[in-house]
């Protein structure tokens, strides 16, 4: 098998998984905390940034130009995480919200995803770093 139909196995696997955890994840926070607010997707898109801030601070933060750090990236980024956040269920989420005319709703979830995805993202980031000895 060649490197490139590796790869590309491993992204269709790690696909699978993520967006089956995404689907159990969301799953669980609605029920929890209802569906008044996209909640669901807003957990998901936040743990997803916090995770892919931390595996980037790994595989970044060092010299990662083998083929064994782009499968990692591969199957984690591209295909797991990629697949278990979603901007898409976001956008369709907020509009839905839009056109509810529930605007303050819709503007808390654009802040709140936004705010929210970032901070996360850099503290798995600065995180994985405080853990990499040498970076």
């Amino acid at each position: 098998m060649s490197l490139w139909v590796a790869n590309i196995v491993l992204v269709a696997l790690g696909g699978a998984l993520g967006g089956m955890g995404r689907l159990w994840v969301s799953g669980r926070v609605e029920r929890i905390a209802g569906e008044s607010f996209p909640w669901g997707i807003l957990v998901v898109n936040v743990s997803g940034a916090a995770c892919i801030g931390v595996v980037g601070g790994l595989l970044l933060s060092r010299d990662t130009h083998s083929a064994g750090a782009f499968q990692l990236w591969a199957v984690l980024v591209i295909g797991l995480l990629g697949s278990y956040t979603t901007v898409s269920s976001f956008s369709l989420q907020t509009l839905a919200l839009l056109r509810a005319g529930d605007f303050p709703r819709a503007a808390l979830n654009v802040v709140a995803s936004l705010v929210l995805c970032l901070s996360a993202a850099a503290a798995g980031y600065a995180a994985a770093l405080t853990l990499t000895p040498g970076a």
